[in-house]
């Protein structure tokens, strides 16, 4: 996303249908906020007064308690109205960006999966948390700066000019530097809070990413580099917060500067005019507690400027991802929207013709990454519901990139990739991806328990009754990992760690194939799932999955001939284009990558049975007679 250099206010716009449900909240706390500072301005009345009573020589205790009772009262009553204040300001601006938060993570959900190839997690994480405290001080503190500048500096003005026009008008006479500084730190801020916050986003990202990775940081010994480069970014976001430091540095002392320079003009011009009686000593002692009073609006003034600029840079970062439309959404008309009409093991009787269909039918597929060379090339077939489809091929193949496409992670052209026998930019997002339950080459786990990371696969991956796992035991069996629960302290309940960390690969991968399986899906796609399996464990979960379901579509990505076996079809990509499609025994018995794996993969397994001393690994896993239990 690029950053504009320049914030308009008018970003604050975006905020108008948040603030509109909070608009009596706000309102009673501007009131509350006005009324507090009309009592403020009070109390020197009640200074003045008392200070003219004494001075004069003549008065009586019962007239100086009386007014200390009324400034004790209105005291109470500004500590009441700031509660109140701050409870419905405050209180909205909170909920405001709990509000905000919320939609830009939801947001953050629907967004394409190109959109996180070019936006990185530590950007988007500074932009959920930092750059909406800066939105929420903006809507809050700054709206109360605001208010206090406009109506407590006017009021305070025209007081002491009301009180002694002479006075007040040499007084404020350093007070009109202040104006001209303002609108220039207003923009100097802008700046250089938006570069402190690219750079803290900058930082966000390398601690995000290095943790990520300790894993294999420590296995490299890496760990000095990653110091390094953290140092580097960290020093870089001090360097952007020292800029801002420098600005606050000079502006709000020279602001302080000038306010008390008010109170020294006061002292000679005021004094001087006590002595020869045009003022009394009790007016005197009020404008200089006014004029002290004054000082905070001043300053508040450049704590509006700054929160305000500050949220409206972060506002227009925050923007900026909510404006960002997805490349892959549903369309106007969504078809397909009730999948779970297909999921029965049979044919559905309510919908033949759909069922009739191919499962999933190619016609001449070209999908191009970045207007690069295709990744995939004219690729065309079709599979029959229930069969099983095995996909080959090199590294970079394109073999990804093609279940991509079915569940439209990666947007295919139109009419190039139906569903039963839809068009699958006709479908909804959400009833075509539920046909699909996918384990894919990651396997990323969730930091939760191994039940729970099975459960996400459920309709409902959440609750506390006893219902909560059921069904997930027959996909924990059917991946093989039974066995492995029993090894564990507390089974099921065992905490994985961050991305599966306490697990090893083949576990994560079996996890994962039981999370897909427990969703019971139209579609199971396996996406080289089983790389990390040896070759007992991967029979065993092939063939629990023929049996557990007939009707079953499968989609199985591998590389070792001994897992494609039991595929009904197997189709070879080649640089993105097809180059074989067949039965097993089809492509064995011919000349073709497929073939030559088969004899490399049988020449090491049978390397592997020489030097099993103990002879037991005794299974020929290389058998492509056709027969899926060969």
């Amino acid at each position: 996303m690029n950053n504009r250099q320049k914030t308009p206010l008018k970003e604050y716009k975006s905020l108008l249908p948040y603030l509109a449900p909070y608009r009596w909240q706000y309102l009673g706390g501007i009131l509350c906020l006005i009324t507090v500072d009309a009592a403020q301005i009070l109390i020197p009345q009640f200074i003045r007064r008392a200070v003219d009573l004494i001075s004069s020589g003549i008065f009586e205790w019962r007239e100086i308690i009386i007014l200390a009772a009324l400034m004790l009262g209105v005291m109470a009553f500004i500590s009441l109205g700031r509660f109140f204040w701050r409870y419905f300001i405050h209180g909205s601006s909170r909920r405001i960006e709990t509000e905000l938060r919320d939609d830009l993570f939801n947001h953050l959900q629907k967004l394409s999966w190109d959109f996180y190839q070019k936006n990185k997690i530590g950007d988007l994480m500074a932009r959920s948390i930092s750059d909406l405290n800066a939105v929420r001080m903006a809507i809050g503190m700054g709206l109360v700066a605001l208010f206090d500048f406009v109506f407590m500096a006017t009021s305070i003005l025209v007081i002491i000019f009301i009180q002694d026009a002479r006075s007040a008008l040499f007084s404020v006479l350093p007070l009109l530097p202040v104006t001209l500084l303002i609108l220039i730190f207003g923009g100097a801020v802008g700046r250089k809070f938006r570069a402190a916050q690219e750079a803290y986003s900058k930082m966000s990202d390398t601690a995000q990413e290095t943790f990520a990775g300790i894993r294999v940081i420590k296995s490299f010994v890496k760990e000095w580099w990653f110091i390094k480069k953290f140092a580097d970014t960290n020093d870089d976001y001090r360097k952007a917060n020292m800029e801002l430091v420098r600005l606050f540095g000079f502006f709000f002392p020279f602001i302080t500067f000038l306010s008390e320079l008010t109170i020294l003009v006061m002292l000679v011009i005021g004094g001087r005019r006590v002595i020869m009686g045009l003022m009394t000593p009790g007016s005197l002692v009020a404008m200089f507690r006014y004029l002290q009073m004054l000082i905070w609006p001043l300053m508040g003034a450049g704590f509006t400027v700054n929160m305000i600029q500050r949220g409206a840079v972060s506002l227009s970062r925050v923007n900026e991802v909510l404006r960002t439309v997805p490349s892959i959404r549903d369309p106007e008309n969504p078809a397909g929207s009730e999948p779970t009409e297909l999921s029965s093991v049979e044919p559905s009787p309510v919908k033949p013709a759909v069922v009739a269909a191919a499962a999933i039918e190619l016609c001449s597929l070209k999908i191009a990454y970045n207007d690069g060379e295709p990744a995939l090339d004219d690729i065309s077939l079709s599979v029959r519901r229930g069969e099983w489809l095995g996909i080959m091929g090199r590294t970079g193949s394109g073999k990804t990139t093609l279940i991509k496409t079915f569940t439209r992670m990666l947007d295919p052209p139109a009419g190039t990739v139906k569903i039963f026998g839809l068009d699958v930019r006709l479908w909804s997002l959400d009833g075509l991806r539920k046909l699909f339950a996918v384990s894919p080459q990651d396997s990323y786990l969730f930091s939760d328990s191994i039940e729970r990371n099975v459960a996400y696969g459920l309709e409902t991956p959440a609750g506390g009754d006893d219902s909560f796992f059921k069904g997930t035991q027959k996909a924990i069996e059917s991946s093989a990992l039974a066995k492995d629960l029993e090894t564990f302290n507390q089974g099921g309940e065992t905490l994985v760690g961050e991305r599966g960390l306490t697990l090893s690969g083949g576990q994560k991968q079996r996890v994962a194939i039981a999370r897909a399986l427990v969703m019971d899906s139209e579609f199971l796609v396996l996406d080289d799932s089983l790389s990390a399996v040896d070759a007992e464990t991967e029979r065993k979960i092939l063939e629990s999955l023929l049996q557990e379901r007939k009707g079953r579509t499968t989609i199985i990505i591998s590389h070792r001939v001994s897992t494609l076996r039991y595929a009904d079809k197997v189709l070879v990509l080649d640089r993105g284009k097809k180059s074989e499609y067949g039965t097993p025994a089809e492509l064995a018995a011919g000349n073709g990558f497929f073939a030559r794996m088969m004899a490399l993969q049988r020449l090491d397994h049978a390397r592997l049975r020489m030097t099993d001393s103990g002879g037991t690994n005794q299974i020929d896993d290389t058998n492509v007679s056709g027969e899926r239990h060969g």
